[in-house]
């Protein structure tokens, strides 16, 4: 071969090398029978081409063309991505300081936006099923376990609008590099079906030309939340009680008369018209609402993360405890025709096992710790999913323990006036008692932590050398005042909804020294267990108990303290129909008066009537919405506090576990 030739030959696979590096002809690498594979991106990460500013000027701009890409609907949870929508723009709306307090400062936001709360508009469009107690979305055959998430890409750095873009795809690790071709005008976002778990690889070609190349993999977090009512959201039902601005009602007393009534046709307290206007929960018999702070911890999680997506199992139940609730079927507060059928840990592990069964499981000598847990000795039955069926739970968020103390009692201990009938009313309100029967439930409860902690590893298949997946939550101070120590004066104050309610401040000190010694107990058993514990948000809610407020010349109505009476002069100090439920106010608690004004908790005459056998019951109507509507249990400002602990100690287990955000070099 002479010289000529060989500088001609030399020349023509030079040009060539150029060509193929300039066009990316490591995505043409498919041979016509599609023996090569497709480029195993890692999720997240961009090959991009050169600028391709010679295409044509004015079509792609000076510098590097990129993929961008989330997932649509991130919380999986919400039917409707236009409600997680909702809430990813108010997160983005937020400022430096305010991305402190994600959580918090977006309920703030909502609220200003939704006057009976953001959560009304979006009860109804969940993956829980009301009928049938179970996680069941409407259009997905299998929620816990997804086939697919929809995503949507975007190409930046293409200015003219007349730029068309020819997306091409094709499943990551498939021998066939070309999957769908999807030609669009460049300036519009293209939404995919990703496959999960093995995701895309997402190229964009111009004019012939590859300009930018990604691969798309969702990360999908399985959260599962239990407990009691502080996990359950008690007190912020999704659609709260409407006051009538004109009627008033009367419970039975003379000193019992124009308290705020319900709207509807209804003609007596009580009666079906009356029930029919209760407040609205997620999930009626436990008062589980989507203002629940485990909720709202794993929608935040969802939201900041733009290639994550959620799964969030939640069955949290006021009045729960370990042994009945978590261990053993409990029905719940309220009465419903179809109350909860599985305790809440058959109940993860049934949703943990997706369309499989979950069998039920005869297990009569492994949870009562040597008998230390009597209630769970013999007879003990638990759904239990094979591993091999189950899906890994990644992080289980837990409130529970105050209940098995009898810390609600220890609050009725404070609050009920000691000449009243209603101490003597134990089962509905539980036995009224004091520290010293609190201290003996106490001094048991790490025996039925340890039991918890058995099942978590064993029935739901939490890894022993993972048990930081496991979140234990504390419970915040009731009524300590900004300096931490000094507790709410006696008084009536947000309590004069019913006369024989009247704090004890001596009384409410004793419990808020039992509330330290369970926060001790609940720190010494997550360390012991290897859980994460999370108690910061304790601190936040100094200054914010029962008492945070006025009552006189309120600055607000929202932190007006009294309960509006109707006189012959008409409603004071305010017309209950215009009360803000969920308003950004000081005070994280829900008092009686709260509670009344929120939830309005009443049951039907009939079964007052055979539960109690009282002739004359309307007086007990006024205790049961007073109380059993959620008071002395955070607000919806409260369970975002508590949330943003949560998700900082969320991130972290996720971090260790390679389940965080991805890194710079991954975007």
């Amino acid at each position: 071969m002479n010289r000529r030739v060989r500088q001609a030959l030399w020349q023509m696979m030079t040009t060539a090398a150029v060509v193929c590096a300039f066009i990316g002809l490591a995505h043409a690498q498919a041979l016509p029978d599609g023996s090569a594979g497709a480029p195993d991106l890692p999720p997240g990460s961009a090959r991009q081409a050169p600028a391709a500013g010679d295409i044509k000027p004015g079509e792609v701009r000076e510098g590097i063309v990129s993929i961008q890409w989330r997932v649509e609907n991130p919380f999986r949870f919400f039917v409707d991505p236009a409600d997680t929508e909702i809430h990813r723009q108010t997160l983005l709306a937020l400022d430096a300081e305010q991305q402190r307090r994600p959580v918090l400062e977006s309920e703030r936001a909502l609220s200003e936006r939704h006057n009976e709360g953001w959560a009304a508009t979006m009860i109804s469009k969940t993956c829980w099923s009301v009928s049938r107690n179970r996680h069941d979305c409407p259009h997905s055959d299998d929620y816990i376990n997804p086939e697919n998430h929809a995503v949507v890409l975007e190409i930046k750095g293409v200015d003219d609008a007349s730029v068309e873009c020819l997306w091409l795809t094709a499943p990551r690790g498939s021998q066939e590099y070309r999957g769908k071709a999807i030609k669009q005008a460049c300036r519009e976002p293209l939404r995919l079906d990703v496959p999960y778990p093995g995701g895309l690889t997402v190229s964009v070609e111009v004019g012939g030309r590859l300009v930018a190349e990604t691969g798309v993999r969702v990360r999908d977090v399985l959260v599962v939340g239990m407990g009691d009512s502080f996990g359950s959201g008690e007190g912020n039902p999704d659609v709260p009680v409407r006051f009538s601005r004109e009627r008033a009602g009367d419970y039975g007393k003379a000193d019992l008369q124009g308290y705020p009534v319900r709207v509807g046709s209804w003609k007596q307290i009580g009666d079906r018209e009356f029930i029919s206007e209760n407040a609205r929960w997620l999930d009626q018999a436990c008062h589980r609402s989507l203002y629940s702070y485990q909720l709202r911890a794993a929608l935040q999680l969802s939201l900041e993360d733009p290639h994550r997506a959620v799964t969030y199992a939640g069955v949290a139940c006021s009045g729960a405890e370990v042994t009945a609730g978590l261990f053993l079927r409990y029905k719940g507060n309220e009465w419903v025709p179809t109350p909860p059928d599985l305790s809440q840990i058959s109940a993860i592990a049934e949703a943990q096992c997706g369309l499989r069964e979950a069998p039920m499981q005869d297990l009569p000598e492994a949870y009562h710790i040597d008998g230390q847990v009597a209630d769970l000795r013999g007879g003990l039955v638990l759904r239990k999913c094979d591993p091999s069926d189950a899906r890994k739970i990644d992080l289980v968020l837990v409130s529970i323990g105050g209940n098995d103390i009898g810390f609600s009692r220890l609050v009725a201990n404070a609050v009920l006036d000691d000449k009243t009938l209603l101490r003597s009313l134990g089962g509905w309100f539980g036995q009224v008692h004091g520290p010293a029967e609190a201290a003996a439930g106490l001094a048991t409860l790490d025996e039925r932590y340890k039991a918890l902690n058995r099942a978590i590893h064993n029935i739901l298949h939490v890894p022993w050398n993972q048990s930081d997946r496991v979140i234990l939550t504390s419970y915040p101070g009731l009524a300590l005042l900004s300096d931490g120590k000094a507790v709410c004066p006696d008084g009536w104050a947000g309590m004069e909804v019913a006369p024989a309610l009247k704090l004890s401040a001596s009384k409410a000190r004793d419990g808020t020294v039992m509330a330290d010694r369970l926060d001790a107990v609940m720190s010494k058993s997550a360390k012991a267990h290897g859980w994460s514990f999370v108690n910061a948000h304790r601190k936040d809610f100094l200054g914010r108990g029962i008492c945070a407020g006025f009552t006189d010349n309120a600055f607000s109505l929202a932190d007006d303290l009294r309960l509006p009476r109707k006189t012959a002069e008409g409603w004071h100090p305010y017309n209950p129909a215009d009360y803000p439920a969920y308003a950004s106010r000081q005070r994280w608690f829900r008092t009686p008066n709260d509670a009344f004004l929120t939830g309005n908790f009443h049951v039907a005459g009939s079964v007052l009537q055979k539960a109690l056998k009282l002739e004359t019951f309307s007086w007990f109507q006024l205790m049961l919405a007073a109380t059993y509507s959620g008071a002395f249990h955070p607000t919806a400002e409260g369970h975002a506090a508590i949330a943003d602990a949560v998700v900082e100690r969320a991130r972290a287990v996720l971090e260790r576990y390679d389940q965080g955000p991805p890194t710079r070099a991954d975007r």
